[in-house]
């Protein structure tokens, strides 16, 4: 069971105020971000690649803790993990709790602050 938040809501704070009027840019990037990881995901996964899946997970991984999402960090861990160990047998489930998860993150975004 993932007991991380979905949303680090004192980070994005933090974060919004550095970025000031540029906040708005840097959350539409990200989501954009990550609607174009997501279909790499599932590009990795019907091609039986392992290596791209957990490249793209990592990267995905690294993108949503920065952001400040440490759930979807954790599962794309999970994911990542997967495609390290060639077994992209057990990623559909994983790739669903992402989708799933993607879409509380960018719900909860788009209604931040």
């Amino acid at each position: 069971m993932n007991d991380k938040p979905h949303l680090d809501e004192e980070a994005l704070a933090e974060l919004k105020d550095v970025m000031e009027e540029e906040f708005d840019v840097l959350i539409q990037t990200y989501l954009a971000d990550s609607r174009s990881r997501i279909e790499s995901l599932e590009q990795a996964l019907s091609e039986n690649n392992p290596d791209i899946f957990a490249k793209t997970a990592h990267s995905f991984k690294g993108s949503s803790i920065n952001i400040g999402a440490p759930r979807l960090g954790q599962v794309c861990f999970e994911a990542e993990k997967l495609g390290k160990a060639g077994a992209l047998e057990q990623a559909p489930a994983v790739l669903e709790q992402i989708y799933t998860e993607f879409r509380e993150v960018q719900q909860r975004l788009e209604n931040f602050g």
